[in-house]
């Protein structure tokens, strides 16, 4: 995130042991719920409707601004927006749209107004270059639509969005860039969670926390703390059901039958207890959004450490609905299978389940383009580009990687190689040596996690190892 602007807008732009849980059954990618027509507003996406309790998602396109063309300009290089206007209520905002290939070179701002008070917040920026996030390139997963970074506004009501594009450093002349076609402005309400459907349609797998067997949409909220010994009774018994090993990335597993043993090694001797989680089930997540099956990896053998980018303006409380909203945005609005990321993490350190599979499994995510392959993606949620995370959320990130790396033998402090699937740093099949904690920098040449979540990496790395003993 770049933060907030109060100028004028111009173009171009100012530069417990054998616990068992499983979520329920799941379906194929639900569509979200359109937004009523408004006087002097744009035509709503026409989608499926749903209850104000399981969530929605307002989809407004673009129109040109009037008076924010420049002289000469081709009008695929007109400022787009929307004027402001009151709409249903919405927590989260982001913008998207047709190509996912498509780069967005300039700057998209949106301003909200608070349904609690009606007072307008100051212009703010979304993060426009996200491609870097999403599935490996080549694989079955594939984005539907490119988008921003969505940003968490609160409960608001109203809403003015304004986009340009801006000189690229490298064109000759300076000539503005095209914006990308299909811009779209996504509102998206989280619900209260209420109206989660608690289960899917008959036949698809159900999966979520550490073992199978228990009834779909019956697991706890929370996966308790265990202590050292209880973690490793738990890790010799996981190995009674873990995936195929053989299994390629892009298989599709279903849950395995109990008693099913693969070839994986016992327990390492070095592992963290395993923290408290909060499973989807707690946070409330609707299981009738994502698609059917779940997709694994081999193991486990770097965690890529990520911020959300939806700003710091969320309380404690308010995590589990920025988790919804985030969810929704990326398999809605973005088009992905589930929400990217494996595990997040919120300011007070506390950790929740991401992507369904299976918190012990090692499940296949969409974080870290060209590297999602035998590894996992860790969000704190917010944007630390310029603030500082808390002590918390660090902690947090430490005792998640001191378990789930001790599951698969790895050692937070050391280094291993993994196989790039191509992207802007390394190329396609080049074998890249990389902390077993790393940023998402690491592997590609982005700002995320912000550089002031980056220089914490290395006290994660310190606390990981020490709570697995070394």
């Amino acid at each position: 995130m770049r933060g907030l602007l109060s100028s004028t807008f111009a173009s171009p732009f100012t530069s417990s042991l054998g616990i068992t849980c499983a979520t329920t059954l799941v379906v194929p990618l639900a569509v979200v719920a359109a937004a009523p027509a408004m006087a002097g507003g744009p035509a709503p996406r026409a989608v499926a409707a749903e209850t104000q309790d399981a969530g929605s998602t307002q989809s407004l396109p673009l129109a040109p601004l009037a008076g924010r063309r420049a002289a000469g300009a081709a009008p695929d290089r007109a400022e787009r927006g929307l004027v402001r206007q009151h709409v249903r209520p919405f927590s989260l905002v982001g913008v998207v749209w047709d190509d996912p290939d498509a780069e967005f070179h300039g700057r998209v701002q949106v301003r909200t107004r608070a349904a609690a008070t009606g007072g307008w917040s100051d212009w703010k920026d979304l993060e426009t270059h996200t491609s870097e996030h999403g599935a490996d390139p080549g694989t079955a997963e594939k984005a539907a639509r490119g988008g921003t970074a969505p940003l968490w506004v609160g409960a608001s009501d109203g809403v003015e969005v304004r986009t340009g594009p801006e000189a690229d450093a490298h064109a000759e002349g300076g000539a503005l860039p095209a914006l990308p076609s299909g811009l779209r402005a996504e509102l998206v309400d989280p619900g209260d969670g209420s109206a989660a459907a608690p289960v899917g349609r008959a036949g698809a797998p159900a999966r979520s926390g550490g073992l199978p067997g228990a009834p779909a949409g019956r697991g706890p909220e929370v996966l308790p703390a265990l202590s050292r010994a209880e973690t490793r009774r738990e890790a010799v018994a996981l190995r009674a059901v873990t995936p195929d090993p053989d299994a390629t990335p892009e298989q599709e597993a279903p849950a395995p039958a109990a008693g099913d043993v693969v070839d994986e090694p016992l327990a390492a001797p070095y592992i963290g207890p395993r923290p408290a989680i909060v499973t989807r089930k707690g946070w409330k997540a609707n299981e009738g959004l994502r698609e059917q099956g779940f997709v694994y990896t081999s193991k486990v053998k770097v965690a890529f450490v990520h911020h959300t980018a939806t700003g710091n303006g969320y309380t404690c409380a308010q995590a589990p609905s920025v988790i919804r909203s985030i969810y929704r945005y990326h398999v809605g609005s973005m088009g992905w299978r589930d929400i990217g990321y494996n595990f997040l993490v919120d300011k007070c350190g506390k950790i929740y389940e991401g992507r369904a599979g299976g918190v012990a499994r090692p499940v296949m995510g969409a974080h870290t383009l060209g590297f999602n392959s035998n590894s996992m993606g860790v969000a704190v949620i917010g944007s630390f580009g310029y603030t500082k995370p808390s002590a918390k959320a660090v902690r947090g990130i430490a005792r998640l990687t001191a378990w789930k790396l001790g599951l698969h033998g790895m050692n937070p402090k050391g280094k291993t190689y993994l196989t790039s699937g191509g992207g802007n740093r390394y190329r396609k099949g080049k074998n890249v040596r990389l902390n077993t904690i790393s940023g998402h920098r690491d592997g590609f040449a982005t700002s995320c996690p912000g550089g002031r979540l980056y220089s914490k990496l290395g006290t994660a790395r310190t606390t990981s190892a020490r709570y697995q003993g070394r």
